[in-house]
C-alpha cells in the first residue's frame, strides 16, 4: 500500500472561503489529489498567532462544512498551539489561529488539529485485508529508515483510493519516498 505524507493545510467552508478571498469567491482547482474529488487550489493563506506565522498555507478544496488546519506538531510549537491528534473531521479539543487571505482574515477558533495517521480503503479493500471502518492496525513502513506505526486508523468509502496518509513529521522520521509503500500488521 502506498503510504503518502500530507503536508500542513487548510480546509475551509464557502463564507470562510467569500471571508478570506472575497464575496463570491470559490475555491479555484490547481490540480487533484490522490483521494478521489479532492484537490489542491490556487488559493493560498497565512497562519498567524501572537507567538509566530507560517506564510503560503496550501487549501485544499472542495470547500467542507467547517473549517479545520492540519498541522504537524513541530508546526504546532512553533505556532504556540496546543492541539490534539484526532482525525480529519473531529475537532474536539482543538487550537485555534488567526488565518489571513488576500481579501480578509478569520479568527478560526478550535479549529487546528494534527492529523491521526490513517489509511483510506474501499469497501472492497476493507474486505481483502479484513479490517473495517474505524479499526485500528500497525503499519510498518518499507523504507531506507523503517518505522511501525501503532494506531493506524481505517477509513472506509467507496468514494476512497488506497493509501495511507502520515503528516511531514512523521515522514521524515520515516525517510518517506515518492513510491514508499507500507505492511499493514493485524
Amino acid at each position: 500500500m502506498l503510504i503518502e505524507a500530507s503536508a500542513r493545510h487548510v480546509h475551509l467552508t464557502v463564507e470562510a472561503v467569500e471571508t478570506l478571498f472575497g464575496k463570491g469567491m470559490r475555491l479555484t482547482k490547481k490540480r487533484d489529489l490522490s483521494q478521489p474529488g479532492e484537490f489542491l487550489s490556487e488559493q493560498r493563506v497565512k497562519l498567524v498567532t501572537p507567538k509566530g506565522e507560517i506564510v503560503n498555507v496550501a487549501v485544499l478544496g472542495p470547500e467542507r462544512k467547517a473549517v479545520q488546519v492540519e498541522l504537524s506538531a513541530t508546526d504546532c510549537r512553533q505556532l504556540g498551539i496546543n492541539a490534539p491528534v484526532n482525525l480529519s473531521g473531529n475537532l474536539e479539543g482543538a487550537g485555534s489561529v488567526l488565518i489571513i487571505g488576500d481579501k480578509g482574515f478569520l479568527d478560526a477558533r478550535q479549529s487546528v488539529i494534527i492529523a491521526q495517521n490513517h489509511i483510506h480503503m474501499t469497501p472492497e479493500d476493507a474486505d481483502r485485508f479484513g479490517v473495517s471502518d474505524g479499526a485500528h492496525v500497525k503499519v510498518r513502513v518499507n523504507s531506507q529508515r523503517p518505522v511501525r506505526f501503532e494506531d493506524v486508523v481505517i477509513r472506509v468509502s467507496p468514494k476512497f483510493s488506497l493509501a495511507m496518509h502520515i503528516d511531514f513529521d512523521e515522514a521524515n522520521a520515516c525517510q518517506l519516498g515518492k513510491d514508499t509503500k507500507g505492511t499493514v500488521i493485524l
